[in-house]
């Protein structure tokens, strides 16, 4: 199977959860993070202190936060296909008994 690598060149912080992605291959993105911050690990990023504190990782060519949460590169280059499958868990989350 052969797929293509995406890479994220840069971002740039365009909302309150939502930043806006370029790729190696000339691509962007906007994307809002808000839907799916939820549960153990996304969930903290509502901090919007936190958010902000997204960057690139060098090597995997993705965005990071300093608790871990990462994202994909293919993920945020097809943000729109995932989107809704994303958000429908962050739902089932808060609905889980805990």
């Amino acid at each position: 199977m052969n797929h293509p690598i995406h890479r994220v060149l840069r971002f740039e912080i365009v909302g309150p959860y939502t930043l806006r992605v370029w790729f190696e291959d000339g691509a962007e993105q906007t994307v809002d993070f808000a839907p799916v911050l939820g549960g153990e690990l996304l969930g903290p990023l509502r901090d919007p202190a936190l958010f902000r504190q997204v960057r690139l990782d060098p090597e995997a060519h993705t965005l990071v936060w300093p608790n871990g949460a990462d994202f994909d590169p293919e993920t945020l280059y097809n943000w729109p296909q995932y989107f809704e499958e994303f958000a429908a868990r962050v739902k089932q989350w808060q609905l889980a008994p805990t």
